[in-house]
């Protein structure tokens, strides 16, 4: 075995497992860091690959900002999970057939390099040495994948703002200000000259 395959086989080990704990863990903080864990052994699968713009942007992006995002948001929502599994039950029907559609796809994917190998080279594109992967990547997602590019990336912003309006909380107590009342106001309403004799105080 060289050394590449032996981290490959590492790397997707521990991949495969912390996949499988962001979805059982019982605390969501914990799966939030299992699923760090989960970006982490990517990025080192794709430093394997070659695509080392990937793997750092997959530790930038995704460590750095979205994991770190989904944590603080489970950490402010405060929500009560014990009185959502109350309710599991119903929904296993759904879940249960979206599992085997993605379990099905998952086989048909796997089985097609058996059944016919030659798919998965035709389906690729063309790589060109001269180029680095940077480049490559780049001319992909602004050529022939830029509109899913960009409706990936409303999909993001929209969940950005789902996040925030979730943990927008009006309370009644709390002083605002309203920033058109304090342009608008003027010296008149808010200075008072007094004259004060000599030897008196206010």
């Amino acid at each position: 075995m060289t050394l590449p395959l032996f981290f490959f086989y590492v790397f997707a080990a521990v991949a495969v497992v912390s996949a499988f704990m962001v979805i059982s863990a019982r605390n969501p903080v914990h799966a939030v860091l299992f699923l760090i864990l989960t970006f982490v052994n990517g990025a080192g699968l794709f430093m394997l690959a070659g695509a080392e713009f990937l793997a750092l942007i997959l530790i930038v992006v995704y460590v750095g900002a979205v994991a770190v995002l989904f944590l603080f948001v489970v950490m402010m929502l405060d929500i009560d999970f014990a009185e959502m599994r109350q309710g599991m039950l119903q929904y296993a029907p759904v879940g249960i057939l979206v599992g085997v559609v993605l379990l099905l796809e998952l086989l048909l994917v796997a089985g097609s390099f058996f059944i016919s190998p030659d798919v998965v080279s035709g389906s690729g594109l063309p790589i060109d040495a001269t180029m680095d992967n940077t480049r490559q990547l780049g001319l992909v997602l602004y050529t022939r994948y830029f509109f899913l590019f960009q409706t990936a990336g409303a999909v993001l912003l929209v969940a950005m703002i789902g996040a925030i309006v979730l943990t927008l909380r009006h309370r009644s107590t709390a002083k605002r200000q309203n920033p058109v009342d304090q342009v608008a106001r003027r010296a008149s309403e808010t200075l008072k000259v007094v004259k004060v004799k000599s030897g008196q105080g206010l």
